[in-house]
Formats: C-alpha cells, structure tokens, sequence
C-alpha cells in the first residue's frame, strides 16, 4: 500500500534540501532552528512545518545570509525575507523550494501560484529547460532515496503535464507547415510520456503538424498511420521500454515495417539511448543524447 509520508527522517531533511544532516544536527543543538520528534529509541523524526521552516532557512543561508542571524529572526520574518528574494530575484533555489513544498503538501495553489509568477518573466521553453527539468531529476533522485511517494511523483507530474498541454493547446491553433508530418508516441508498454509532450510542443513552436498518439503504442499502429500521411518524421521517448537488452531488436523491426520508403524516419530520445548500437544510428534512424537537441535539428 502506498503510504503519504507525513514525517521525515533526518536524512529526508538532508535530502530534501540539500544540507548535510551533521550540518542539520548542528543547527538544531546550537540554534534550536528545528523541533524534532523523538522515537522511544530517541531517533529524530520531523513533520511537515520542520521541513518547510528548514527550506526556507536553506534559502536564506544559500543568499548568504549567516546561519547565526537567521536564527534569530522570528519565523514572520524568515517567511518576509524568503518572499523578498523569490520577488526580486526569481532564484532557482526559491523556485525549487516551493515547488518541492507543493509537491510534499500536496499544494496545487502553491504549484499554480509560484509556476505564474516564472511565467511572468520566461517563455515555456525557458521554464522548462531552466526549471521543469532540474526539478524533474530532483524528483527521481527523492524517489529513489525512499524520500518521497509515488503518491508526490504523480501529484507533481500531472501539474506539469497540464502545463504543456496548454502550451501546446495554443500552439494548435496556429498554421503549420504541410511538407511534413511528426508522428509523437512511446513503444507498447512505455508510459513516461513528459518528454514526449515536451518535443511535441518544440516541434509546433517551429510550424510543423503534429499527431500525437502517446504512451504505449504497438507498431502496427504506425503501419495504419503510414496509409495517410507522406514524409513522415516518427518520435519516441524511451526511459524504460524497450530496455537494454531488447531496444536494439526493436529498431531494427522499426526499420524494416515502417522506415523502408525515401520519406520516413525516425527521431530516438531518452535514457534508454545509451544503449542503441552505432549501427542503428543512421540517415533512418537519428539518435539525441539530449532534449535540447530538437531544436537545431528542427532549424536546419
């Protein structure tokens, strides 16, 4: 059963934000910053108002303020001077912050709130490669520490998906280019689809006509899509499927079923390109180490 994690090891706090836990033990028995809760075995555990207080003390002690004034300051005023530095600055750090408080508190306001004032001074695009994905691998690395839920990973996903969908919402509605088509989906069994949505929201930015199909996708599927549209480019994103051992067999199926005419290819991202053969990168078949790399391409 998935549990929602209420209280915090010492080494979520450190995890969380990014303070070593003997750093944190230190400012909880010289400057009283937090109030842990004790086990009957005497192990510190910390609630959700701990972690918010330490975020913010994080922040301030990252703007160079010295731990021994922070702790000295009533909460009102941390909370002030942490709001002085989002508004002036936008920091990163404050970003994150809020948008980790969000993702722990299950906050949609906060998510919404914070996202809108970014948006105020960066496109999408910025948002994305400056904020989205710096959190994004924060959030894997929580994940995989036990530090967070499945429960706050897809919390936070969805916020981030409905974002793109938006912006790719009022994309759509612009006139596109009609020498060729971008067919966007995951292989059968891949489901992690925000990179995909990224791309196609990249590939509209640049005035061409998308079809996206999404997350699992069998190849006969794109046969079908191949009887209605020329000069198709294909895009995938894999992150686990089809994994190391079998991803390789499956582009060479992709080659012979769907890229054996003059006007078709395919474009590979993700995690799981690292383990493409060299041989299967080709006129055909282009690999990206990196998301960003659509951009250039999408230009030439």
């Amino acid at each position: 059963m998935n549990i929602i994690k209420s209280v915090f090891s010492i080494k979520d706090l450190e995890n969380l934000s990014g303070i070593k836990a003997h750093t944190i033990r230190i400012w909880e028995k010289r400057y009283g910053l937090l109030e842990p809760m004790r086990s009957e075995t005497n192990i510190r555990n910390y609630d959700i108002e701990n972690l918010q207080k330490l975020l913010n003390v994080t922040l301030l002690y990252n703007n160079n303020y010295k731990i021994s004034k922070i702790a000295q300051l009533h909460p009102e005023k941390i909370a002030e001077l942490v709001h002085q530095i989002g508004t002036t600055e936008n920091s990163m750090s404050h970003v994150l912050a809020n948008f980790k408080l969000a993702m722990m508190n299950f906050d949609e306001a906060l998510f919404l709130k914070t996202y809108n004032n970014l948006e105020r001074e960066k496109d999408f695009s910025a948002i994305f490669f400056d904020v989205l994905i710096p959190l994004l691998h924060e959030i894997g690395l929580l994940w995989q520490t036990d530090t967070i839920t499945p429960a706050h990973e897809h919390f936070i996903s969805y916020l981030i998906k409905q974002k793109l969908l938006v912006s790719i919402e009022k994309l759509q509605l612009e006139p596109k280019k009609s020498d060729k088509t971008f067919v966007l989906f995951l292989p059968h069994n891949e489901i992690h689809e925000l990179g995909l949505l990224y791309l196609n929201y990249e590939i509209l930015r640049n005035g061409f006509k998308t079809i996206f199909l999404g997350p699992s996708i069998p190849l006969q599927c794109l046969t079908d899509i191949k009887k209605h549209f020329n000069n198709i480019t294909f895009v995938t994103y894999i992150t686990v499927e089809p994994g190391p051992d079998s991803i390789n067999h499956y582009l060479d199926e992709f080659q012979k079923q769907l890229l054996n005419t003059t006007d078709s290819e395919l474009w590979v991202f993700g995690k799981m390109t690292e383990f493409i053969d060299n041989q299967n990168d080709t006129k055909k078949t282009i690999i990206f180490k990196q998301i960003s790399d659509v951009t250039g391409k999408l230009k030439k």
